[in-house]
């Protein structure tokens, strides 16, 4: 019989306490009192801009959290270093992407040896002297927070967009680059959502625009020379629940302006042969219909659930008349097999679908209808495919990867069905795939439904429940987490804890019902869902509840929440990253960046009284009780406008004042990041390695 690991924690300093300012708010004739209301900024669209204007009261707070959890993580510090040299060790410092041919060149990106941020280049075609066209070592200089959005060339290759956030708020600044000289035009662009598509002249540009709310509500036309002010505007969507995005067809016949949310989207098209035409709207938008478009000549290959089509399908229309009347089904619905995206090129369709709960690449012929897909042999694993950069192509470029093995790039020619190995994955440090095991087990969930639970530990672990787990979960807006290869898992698994992740409802894991059964008021499956991952996990042996470490970030955070409130004697330990934690009180708030657009997520509180009631019952902020939590970790950015920094303060606030047991509830504010946390390659795993020197802790394996 395993003996129960000691508490890893004592003789801690007085945690701080946030004062009580009750404000109360009523909807539907329920009253709630929020006494840490306070936390919340009144200023924070300002705030998120320049992080200095925070009030100091909160800034004293946060500061005051931040020296508490230092307190309780000091012993660890060596730890942390040992973790961070050894994903450092397994990370090839200067790695360089396998360039894409795109015209007389090919793009790639690259890192250097102590480079935080990436590099990229380009060389001739058919190999040669690289040329760097963007150095973001070099931009990110004397900033304590910069990230890339990229660069995007022009079609004759003169000129460049790159964007830039250097707050973690998400507001992009744009520039353009001359590729020749290597100088920045005196275009400047302030608070876009990051990135641009060039019209074919190569003279002008079309960005979205962020509003005072953090929405991408606007798409302007910039011509290059002019300033921001009189850039045209092209389009607006009038409703705060949509967001947008633009975008370009391969054959840069289209701009493309992507309406949407989580359940519904909608198209309009801007011929590049007239860039001041209206946009010609695609089919209007149904809520619960989904579509998207790819080019494909002379007609558009569009992935849709419209007509009860719930794992999707394609059809095709004439680019001429591209309306849904137009719409004839060329790859049809199979309950089961969802299809993920969809790409064209002159001779062939391909489509990403999963199919048992395992991703596969199909391949149709354009002209014979022949389709094949392309065979692996492992148990679980994981695929990324990025096609190609031009439409005259037989090869498209994919990624694969297993728990166990590192990710290899292929092309692959969709004629002769050839495979070619551009690159494996190096572990610089070392790695021996047979050394560990990966494997798919099932867990029974409370209604019969099997939950994947997918796994990696070391083939040498003892799995009659002595050893501990780090058990990750996500559950919401259809994202599936993949079954890849992770080089910092390993860290865990080599100190005999095995590593385990819990496809649980509300994500797309078995397809779009896996989806649907775990949003709005079937929300609470999600938890459940995780619950039974670990019951079942301690049933086969692999762990106890004493030893399990819950890991979940942003709406994986309110998962982490929920449990804590369900469950809190399953677990040895949580870890909420950007935790979506104060959930009913956000989605009440319909000034915030994301409250409109998730209503279709969670529930539109506002306007149903069943909606509320539905949020209320699993919100975690609005479920604390007096019970015993087990130690819990939150994590939070001060300038993130995805899940703000007031919810996990908040929550920890909440917690810290009602938890029944001596276990430590701990809050990490990062003063200079947003939801991402640090934007260095190297800061980042600091920051993973932090969040497993607790876990470590708790499992009582330093």
């Amino acid at each position: 019989m395993a003996t129960s690991p000691k508490s890893p924690f004592s003789n801690l300093p007085a945690a701080p306490t946030a004062p009580k300012k009750p404000v109360s708010d009523t909807y539907h004739g329920i009253t709630r009192t929020d006494d840490y209301a306070w936390l919340r900024a009144d200023n924070w669209q300002a705030m998120f801009k320049d992080p200095s204007l925070l009030d100091p009261e909160i800034r004293k707070h946060l500061e005051a959290e931040n020296d508490y959890m230092e307190a309780a993580l000091g012993d660890t510090a060596a730890l942390q270093k040992t973790l961070f040299a050894e994903m450092r060790g397994r990370i090839k410092e200067d790695d360089s992407s396998v360039p894409m041919k795109d015209g007389p060149f090919a793009y790639g990106s690259l890192f250097v040896t102590g480079g935080e941020q990436p590099h990229y280049f380009r060389t001739p075609r058919d190999g040669g002297e690289k040329q760097t066209l963007l150095n973001g070592d070099k931009e990110a200089e004397g900033k304590d927070y910069f990230r890339l959005a990229g660069i995007d060339h022009t079609i004759d290759h003169s000129h460049g967009i790159w964007g830039y956030d250097d707050k973690g708020s998400e507001y992009f600044t744009l520039r353009v680059r001359d590729l020749t000289t290597g100088e920045d035009l005196d275009d400047i662009l302030e608070n876009t959502a990051g990135g641009g598509v060039w019209a074919p002249d190569g003279r002008s540009f079309f960005y979205t625009l962020q509003d005072e709310n953090h929405r991408p509500s606007k798409v302007f036309h910039h011509i290059l020379g002019q300033k921001q002010s009189e850039d045209r505007l092209v389009f607006e969507e009038k409703d705060p629940g949509f967001f947008m995005g633009v975008g370009g067809s391969l054959l840069d016949d289209f701009i493309y302006i992507d309406i949407h949310d989580h359940e519904t989207s909608e198209y309009r098209l801007i011929p590049t042969s007239d860039l001041v035409a209206e946009p010609k709207l695609v089919a209007e938008r149904e809520e619960g219909i989904e579509y998207s478009m790819t080019e494909g000549g002379d007609v558009f290959y569009i992935l849709t659930n419209d007509g009860d089509a719930k794992d999707f399908k394609i059809v095709e229309a004439p680019a001429s008349a591209p309306g849904k009347e137009n719409w004839k089904e060329v790859v049809p619905h199979v309950p089961g097999r969802l299809i993920i995206s969809h790409m064209a090129y002159a001779r062939h369709l391909i489509w990403l679908q999963r199919k048992d709960g395992l991703p596969q690449i199909v391949i149709r012929d354009r002209t014979s209808g022949e389709e094949h897909a392309i065979a692996f042999d492992e148990e679980a694993y994981s695929l990324g495919l990025s096609g190609a950069a031009e439409y005259e192509t037989n090869t498209i470029r994919f990624s694969y990867s297993s728990m166990t093995t590192p990710t290899q790039l292929f092309d692959y020619d969709m004629v002769t069905r050839e495979r070619t190995l551009l690159k494996t994955q190096e572990v610089p440090s070392g790695h021996n795939p047979d050394d560990y095991v990966t494997r798919r087990v099932m867990a029974p969930a409370h209604d019969g439904e099997l939950v994947p639970v997918s796994l990696l530990y070391r083939k040498d672990t003892p799995l009659d429940g002595s050893s501990p787990c780090l058990l990750y979960g996500y559950g919401a807006y259809g994202m599936t987490i993949p079954a890849s290869f992770s080089t910092n898992a390993l860290s865990l698994a080599d100190r005999g804890i095995v590593y385990a992740i819990a496809h649980i409802r509300g994500g797309k894991d078995k397809g779009f019902a896996w989806y649907e059964n775990g949003k709005m008021e079937f929300k609470q499956n999600t938890f459940k869902d995780f619950i039974a991952a670990a019951d079942h996990l301690v049933a086969t042996g692999f762990t106890a509840y004493d030893r399990i470490i819950a890991e979940g970030g942003s709406a994986g955070g309110m998962l982490m929440g929920a449990i804590a409130n369900m469950a809190p004697e399953k677990f040895a330990g949580i870890i909420a990253a950007v935790p979506f934690v104060d959930v009913l009180t956000t989605m009440l708030d319909d000034t915030l960046p994301l409250t409109p657009p998730e209503w279709p997520e969670w529930g539109n509180p506002i306007e149903s009284e069943e909606e509320y009631r539905w949020i209320a019952a699993y919100s975690p902020y609005d479920n604390v009780t007096g019970r015993a939590y087990p130690p819990i970790l939150a994590i939070s950015g001060l300038t993130d406008p995805r899940v703000t920094y007031w919810e996990p303060t908040k929550w920890v606030a909440k917690l810290r004042e009602h938890t029944a047991g001596a276990a430590p509830i701990l809050l990490k504010t990062n003063m200079a990041a947003g939801h991402g946390g640090k934007s260095g390659r190297f800061q980042r795993l600091e920051e993973i390695a932090f969040e497993y020197a607790f876990a470590i802790k708790v499992a009582g394996k330093m």
